[in-house]
C-alpha cells in the first residue's frame, strides 16, 4: 500500500515537473540559442565531428591555441572528455527510453526526440563552451567545471552561490536516479527476462564491478569508455540496421506514419502502428522528455565532462561535446525507432493485452531478424550500454558532490562506495518508481542550468560566433593556422 502511495506520488510530481512550462523552457531555449548562433551548430557540424575524433590537428595535439595536447593530472584528452559524455548519454534511452517513447506517445514520439535533439545542439555547445570557460579547481588542483561553477563564476555574490548549490544538489540526486538507478534496473531487468537471472545476484554482482571502476576517478572511466563506447556503438547500430534492412518495405510508410503522427497521432492507427491512443501533447511531452533523458542537452551534466579535457579552447571543447548530441538522438535514437517501427511491433501486446514496452519491445523488434540469437543480442547491448552510463555518471555525480563541500575531495571516497551501492537499490525497485524519479531529477536540473545559459547567452554566442570566419565553415583552416 505505501508502496503504491509513494509510486503516485512520485508520478503526480513527475507530470507536474514535466508539464508545459517545462517543454516550453527546452524546446525555446534551444531555439533561441540556434537563431542568435545563426545556425552555426548545424553549419559547422562536420568541423565539429573532425575535431571529436582528431581530424583537425595533427598527431598528439588535442586542442588550439593554448592547450597542452596531453592531459595533465585529473584531466583527459578532448576525446576521452567526448566518449565519457557519450558514456552518460548513450545508455537505454538510446534503447529502452525509444520503445517507451513510441508506446507511451505514439510513433510521432520519435520525431519529437529528434527535433529536440536538433535545437539541442545549440544548447550543448553554449552550456559546455562555458562550462570549460569557467571552471576551477578542487582541493587537489584537478579540472573541476560545470554548470554550478558557471554559475559560481560568471555571477559574483549570492545569486551565483544559490544557483550553483541548487544544481549540484539536483545532479547528485540524478547521478544516483537518472545515472545509476535506471541503468541498474534495466540491466537487472534484461538479465532476468533473457535468462532468469535473479535480480539481487545482478544487483550485487553489478555493485562490486561499479565500486572496481569508479574507485580509479575519471583517467580509470576515460579509459574504459574510450573502449567501450565505440564498440558498443558500432555493434548496436549494426543490429538495428539489419532489422530496417530485413523490413526495407515497410520503411517508407514508416517514416510517413511518424512524421504523421507527431501532429495527429489518430491518423496513423493501425498497421505497424497498432492501436494508437495518445494525443499531440502527449507525443510531444513524451518524444521531448525521452530524448532529454537521451541526450542530456539543457540538463548540463554533460559539461561537467566536457570541463575535464586538457584544452583551454573552450569552443572548440564546446563543438566536440555537440556532436554528442547529434550521434546520440539524431543517430542512435533515430535508427532504434525505426527499427521498431517497421517491424511491427509496435502493434503487438502481451498476454494481458497491454502494449509491449520497454525490454519486451526491444526483444521483439530484434527477434523478427535475429530469431532466438535476438534476445542475447539485445542483452548484451543493454549491459554495455547502461554500465558505461553509471560508470560516466559516477564521475559527474562527483564533482557535484566535492562541489558542496567547497572542492573538498576528502569524503570522495565514501560517494564512490555509496554510489556503487545504489545500484543494487536500482536492480530491486520497481521499473515505473525508477523512470519517473530519473524524469523529475532531469527536469529541475535544466532549470539552473537554462537560466545560467540564457543569462551568458550574449556573450557566449557572441564568443562562438567570432571564432569562425564570418560565421562560415572555414575552421579547419583556421584550427591548422593557430597550430602553427
Amino acid at each position: 500500500m505505501e508502496n503504491s502511495i509513494l509510486g503516485g506520488l512520485i508520478r503526480q510530481l513527475d507530470n507536474l515537473v514535466w508539464g508545459p512550462a517545462l517543454l516550453l523552457l527546452l524546446l525555446g531555449s534551444g531555439s533561441y540559442l540556434m537563431l542568435r548562433l545563426r545556425f552555426l551548430p548545424l553549419r559547422n557540424l562536420k568541423f565539429a565531428l573532425k575535431c571529436a575524433f582528431g581530424g583537425d590537428s595533427p598527431p598528439g595535439k588535442n586542442t588550439l591555441g593554448k592547450g597542452s595536447g596531453r592531459a595533465s593530472s585529473g584531466s583527459v584528452s578532448s576525446l576521452a572528455s567526448l566518449t565519457t559524455e557519450l558514456a552518460t548519454t548513450l545508455g537505454i534511452g538510446n534503447i529502452i527510453g525509444v520503445a517507451m517513447a513510441m508506446v507511451l506517445g505514439g510513433p510521432g514520439a520519435l520525431f519529437w526526440m529528434v527535433a529536440t535533439s536538433i535545437v539541442g545542439m545549440a544548447t550543448k555547445l553554449v552550456e559546455s563552451m562555458l562550462s570549460v570557460k569557467y571552471r576551477g579547481k578542487n582541493q587537489k588542483g584537478q579540472s573541476a567545471g560545470g554548470p554550478m561553477y558557471t554559475c559560481l563564476h560568471a555571477f559574483p555574490g549570492k545569486p551565483g552561490r544559490i544557483l550553483g548549490t541548487l544544481f549540484a544538489l539536483l545532479a547528485v540526486t540524478a547521478s544516483f536516479g537518472m545515472g545509476n538507478m535506471t541503468q541498474s534496473n534495466s540491466i537487472a531487468d534484461t538479465l532476468w527476462v533473457s535468462f532468469r537471472v535473479p535480480k539481487a545476484d545482478t544487483g550485487l554482482f553489478l555493485t562490486i564491478l561499479t565500486v572496481l571502476v569508479v574507485i580509479g576517478g575519471i583517467s580509470v572511466i576515460g579509459k574504459v569508455t574510450q573502449v567501450l563506447v565505440p564498440f558498443m556503438g558500432v555493434f548496436y547500430l549494426l543490429g538495428a540496421l539489419a532489422v530496417i534492412l530485413v523490413h526495407w518495405r515497410n520503411l517508407p510508410g514508416a517514416v510517413a506514419g511518424i512524421l504523421t503522427a507527431a501532429f495527429h497521432p489518430q491518423a496513423v492507427s493501425g498497421g505497424i502502428f497498432g492501436t494508437v491512443t495518445v494525443s499531440a501533447y502527449q507525443s510531444l511531452r513524451w518524444g521531448v522528455a525521452r530524448g532529454i533523458f537521451s541526450n542530456e542537452a539543457g540538463i548540463g551534466a554533460s559539461g561537467i565532462t566536457a570541463a575535464a579535457a586538457d584544452t583551454e579552447d573552450c569552443v572548440k571543447q564546446g563543438y566536440i561535446s555537440m556532436t554528442g548530441v547529434f550521434l546520440d538522438t539524431a543517430v542512435v535514437c533515430t535508427i532504434t525507432g525505426l527499427a521498431f517501427a517497421v517491424s511491427g511491433v509496435l502493434s503487438l501486446t502481451d498476454a494481458n493485452g497491454a502494449p509491449l514496452t520497454g525490454t519486451a519491445l526491444t526483444l521483439a523488434a530484434f527477434s523478427t531478424v535475429l530469431g532466438d540469437w535476438g534476445n542475447s543480442f539485445v542483452s548484451a547491448c543493454i549491459v554495455l550500454f547502461a554500465f558505461a552510463t553509471v560508470i560516466g555518471w559516477a564521475y559527474q555525480g562527483e564533482r557535484a558532490f566535492e562541489y558542496l563541500l567547497g572542492g573538498s575531495t576528502k569524503y570522495n571516497i565514501w560517494y564512490r562506495f555509496i554510489y556503487g551501492l545504489t545500484a543494487f537499490v536500482g536492480c530491486v525497485c520497481p521499473l515505473e518508481v525508477v523512470w519517473n524519479f530519473s524524469d523529475i531529477c532531469n527536469g529541475l536540473m535544466a532549470v539552473p542550468n537554462l537560466i545560467c545559459v540564457l543569462a551568458l547567452s550574449g556573450s557566449a554566442c557572441r564568443e562562438i560566433r567570432a571564432y569562425c570566419t564570418g560565421g562560415s565553415v572555414h575552421l579547419l583552416k583556421y584550427a591548422k593556422k593557430e597550430l602553427r
